[in-house]
């Protein structure tokens, strides 16, 4: 007897979680996978691209080819080719024969706008990083060492009624004490519960994560409009005239009043605008589906946890509408899942309760370690 008694100490003492180390703080993740994709695209793609177009433009050195007249000494074209550049001013006649000008300029600052463009794709992410992290991260940290807890509580409670029903003469009035206490809810672990129901009617992270999404799917829209912008004005425009009959050269015969003038980074350009259009087109449904994420509740993460006694977020249709921090947090839980320690095991015995042909002998962990333990032979049905 004593050698199964020993047995049953060993197997509830290697059921207890190790105690967290120090290095859970630093490895929490306060960035859901999809967002991490997220910001690595939307701010890398145009830093990457951009870095491409400056490389190709100092290789290859002026961005401008102008035809000048044959008589142009070789200082001349130069001088041609960095004014048209400088003023990038197309001089052309409308249908009525009226001189009309239009500015090119929007490909002279196209690699700068992608810079801006960079910038304003970090911003959401900054507000979630100073707005809603800290917090989050206090959060996670608390849950996480509270889920573990309360599970090594359940493994030492059964240690507890082990030892109690080796010395009590009576295994019956054992199991009616054992009883009572479960209807009387002494088992029952009130601050995690409490907690989470408080997060329920928090609004604060929820608020900072939709308006993070906001932001990015405003960012994303409204660079795929310039970009829209650009190629229906100017990307179909390659070619130009140009007039450097300004200044002191205003008053030169020799000097023809329009020099036909080519670019020669627009095709680099249209490739680098179709591309950051294209995947940020892309990237708009993967925003919209990250939003939509806290439209309905992560029961799978809690329903597991209903194993643990007295926790009954779900049972008991504590979860009403979705859109709270109890639902942001439900989702980094999930990402964090290699954190949380007991959600292994406690899956592990949720699946046997599945497997198990009198499931109602397992309501609980508790419940679970008892029969592991060797209790099942003197427990009464329920």
């Amino acid at each position: 007897m004593s050698l199964s008694h020993t047995a049953a100490e060993y197997m509830l003492s290697d059921a207890l979680l190790p105690d967290p180390s120090s290095s859970r703080a630093k490895g929490l993740r306060l960035e859901l996978p999809s967002d991490r994709l997220l910001k690595f695209v939307t701010v890398g793609l145009p830093l990457f691209l951009v870095s491409l177009a400056f490389a190709r433009e100092f290789s290859a050195g002026s961005q401008i080819s102008c035809f000048s007249p044959t008589n142009f000494t070789g200082k001349q074209s130069a001088y041609t080719d960095t004014a048209c550049w400088d003023s990038l001013i197309h001089h052309g006649v409308d249908a009525e024969g009226r001189a009309i000008t239009k500015s090119l300029w929007a490909l002279k600052v196209f690699p700068y706008s992608l810079l801006v463009v960079a910038v304003l794709m970090y911003l959401p992410y900054l507000l979630w990083r100073y707005a809603a992290a800290p917090a989050l991260h206090c959060d996670l940290l608390f849950i996480i060492d509270e889920l573990d807890k309360s599970y090594n509580r359940s493994v030492r409670l059964v240690q507890h009624m082990k030892k109690i029903q080796q010395a009590s003469a009576e295994p019956e009035q054992f199991w009616e004490e054992y009883e009572r206490a479960r209807r009387e809810r002494y088992f029952e672990f009130p601050l995690l519960e409490r907690y989470l129901t408080c997060k329920q009617h928090a609004h604060a992270l929820v608020f900072v994560y939709i308006l993070r999404n906001l932001l990015l799917l405003l960012f994303l829209a409204a660079t795929c409009l310039y970009l829209v912008f650009l190629h229906l004005n100017i990307f179909f425009q390659d070619e130009f005239s140009c007039s450097i009959k300004m200044g002191l050269l205003q008053a030169e015969p020799h000097i023809p009043p329009l020099i036909p003038c080519k670019l020669v980074f627009f095709s680099v350009f249209q490739i680098i605008s179709l591309s950051v259009g294209s995947v940020y087109v892309l990237l708009i449904p993967v925003v919209i589906y990250n939003a939509l994420q806290l439209c309905q509740w992560d029961k799978g993460l809690l329903s597991v946890y209903e194993m643990l006694p007295a926790f009954d977020l779900l049972s008991r249709r504590m979860l009403t509408c979705p859109l709270n921090d109890l639902n942001v947090i439900l989702l980094f839980l999930r990402a964090n899942i290699s954190e949380l320690t007991s959600f292994s095991r406690l899956n592990a015995v949720s699946a046997l309760r599945e497997a198990t042909a009198n499931k109602e002998d397992i309501d609980t962990v508790i419940d679970f370690m008892t029969l592991l333990a060797g209790l099942e032979t003197t427990k009464p049905k329920h």
